[in-house]
């Protein structure tokens, strides 16, 4: 691969339909983190849904309570199962589970589905039309590494806003606002179940403890969900010094953090830069001590500074470099680049923008043969960028991704999406993309193909590949080809 071709292909998405390729590749790269745009028009024009969020809960919850009353279990209203099998199966059985949903419950669950096909489709056609697609290839690495994912009520209409607002502003920020911006975001406390944590010796549970008639169905206590994630995933990795005890510690220090508009203590609810609220009545009181470093009482002040100092520990710094260095250099990143990019990190602490510039000055980055199999994402952005496909409408994007495998926010775990090359090489999942790249072809322009792959992978094209281009039936067949190429694979 030339370095044009690596700055094209393993920085970004590929080069779009038209574009010329850049003459000085790591001015280019550069040039981007200035350029780039956190809120481009289609994410800026997105309608706002906060306040959806706490109204569909509380209408969960509403028709839950009603259901008890009326002693009828059978009537009681699906939960995560049920809704999670609304919004994600196929047309027969998403419409037999709606079926089987209360009225009220299914029309804020069909807005909800809404919502997260049109955020999923704003992802998309940004990056296909994005003029710094690096830019875009780091807000999806870090997302992936915050990930949130759909499936809960609530979600739908959080986890797009989780990565236009707490994502893409912080992208070449500091990774301590990052991180806040992003476990302390809606979506996160809806997905880990912090927003119904409640400290053993909170206000509000020394009261409900008291009440002959609490409500059993009410959530009880602390939740661990997010704490142990936030150590385990975003901040020290496994093995990176922390014990179960500093686990429940940060838990603790993350009582109060909640989702607006939720049950009667939302009246006490103090809205939080991050969009989310905290109510110090369900809040542990009192000082917590994690990694031998104690934090006095300070309400919502308390996990801030948690989180500032998780971000600042030297097994973050090697953590977040080995993460960043296999996601550009390789399943086995060189040791060599994971100690440059973690030296970095530590001595300006966190600066993620000089993070990305010590990526790109690092010669291991630059190693002429690919280094990454595309995932299903990365080589479906690359697809439409390259042949000239944009603007496609929600319902078609969502379906696309889904049967590649790769729909963002649906990643099986907190981790995330993998991000190694035997997670996504199996013979189906490659069958998948050549059947996808014979529909694309159908719809996008197919003059001078060949052209479009001397320019889309200069000095870089093989003479395999372009072979078959030109032995090609029609325009069409070779678009699909070259949509399959081994170039398209790898980066």
């Amino acid at each position: 691969m030339s370095a044009v071709s690596i700055a094209l292909n393993r920085f970004g998405y590929g080069l779009a339909c038209g574009a010329r390729a850049p003459r000085d590749p790591k001015a280019w790269l550069l040039a981007q983190l200035d350029s780039f745009d956190p809120a481009p028009a289609p994410i800026a024009a997105r309608a706002q849904t906060r306040g959806k969020t706490g109204e569909m809960i509380e209408t969960l919850r509403t028709l839950r309570r009603e259901v008890r009353e009326m002693a009828d279990p059978a009537m009681a209203p699906a939960g995560g199962e049920a809704a999670m099998m609304a919004e994600t199966g196929a047309d027969n059985s998403r419409a037999a589970a709606l079926a089987g949903l209360p009225p009220e419950y299914r029309t804020k669950l069909l807005e909800a589905r809404r919502v997260a096909i049109d955020d999923l489709a704003v992802r998309v056609n940004v990056a296909v039309a994005s003029e710094t697609p690096l830019v875009e290839r780091l807000v999806h690495f870090w997302s992936n590494h915050f990930s949130v994912s759909l499936g809960k009520p609530g979600t739908q209409f959080e986890v797009g806003p989780h990565e236009f607002t707490a994502i893409r502003p912080h992208v070449l920020g500091k990774f301590s606002d990052l991180l806040k911006a992003a476990v302390l975001h809606p979506a996160m406390l809806l997905y880990l179940d912090q927003f119904q944590s409640i400290g053993p010796n909170a206000p509000f549970q020394q009261r409900r403890a008291a009440r002959a008639n609490a409500d059993p169905q009410a959530p009880r206590g602390l939740n661990e969900n997010l704490a142990r994630e936030v150590l385990e995933l975003h901040t020290l990795g496994v093995g990176g010094g922390y014990a179960q005890a500093d686990v429940t510690e940060l838990a603790r220090a993350l009582t109060g953090w909640t989702v607006p508009g939720i049950g009667r203590v939302g009246r006490f609810a103090q809205e939080q830069a991050s969009g989310a609220a905290f109510v110090a009545l369900v809040h542990e009181p009192g000082a917590r001590t994690i990694l031998g470093k104690t934090y006095a009482a300070s309400g919502p002040g308390q996990a801030l500074a948690v989180l500032d100092d998780l971000a600042a520990h030297p097994s973050t710094a090697r953590f977040i470099a080995t993460k960043f260095a296999r996601h550009f250099a390789g399943d086995t990143p060189p040791t060599s680049l994971v100690a440059r990019l973690e030296a970095d990190f530590r001595n300006t602490g966190g600066d993620l923008a000089s993070l990305t510039r010590t990526l790109i000055a690092s010669p291991e980055a630059w190693a002429p043969g690919p280094l990454k199999f595309r995932t299903p994402f990365e080589w479906y952005i690359a697809a439409m960028r390259l042949s000239g496909l944009e603007g496609l409408e929600p319902q078609r994007i969502a379906r696309v991704l889904g049967e590649l495998g790769q729909t963002p926010w649906r990643a099986p775990s907190p981790a995330g999406y993998d991000d190694l090359a035997a997670s996504w090489a199996a013979p189906d999942v490659l069958f998948r993309r050549v059947e996808l790249a014979e529909r694309m072809a159908q719809g996008a322009p197919a003059d001078d193909v060949l052209a479009r792959a001397e320019a889309a992978f200069p000095d870089a094209l093989s003479d395999m590949t372009r072979t078959w281009l030109t032995r090609a039936e029609s325009g069409r067949q070779a678009l699909a080809l070259l949509l399959v190429a081994p170039e398209m694979m790898r980066r």
